[in-house]
């Protein structure tokens, strides 16, 4: 059975479906399964983007524009 006629099956037993809890899990698993998709979808930064990023962190370090690890772990306590 080819992808298409079992999509097709699937959305035929989905629309069977009366229980609420079983389209609930259903959806939860499509959820994490389009995300789990979408991160797997990687797109370096060139170089340029990588040099500016570098720039701009090196400003706002110059320019106190940061926080300590401490301060952050203080944040999240």
């Amino acid at each position: 059975m080819n992808i298409e006629a079992r999509k097709i099956q699937f959305v035929q037993e989905f629309l069977k479906l009366q229980s609420e809890e079983v389209i609930s899990k259903l959806e939860s698993i499509l959820k994490k399964e389009k995300i789990t998709s979408e991160e797997k979808v990687f797109n370096p930064m060139t170089i340029e983007e990588l040099n500016k990023r570098i720039d701009q962190s090196e400003s706002d370090f110059k320019n106190n524009r940061f926080k300590t690890s401490s301060e952050l772990l203080a944040k999240y306590k």
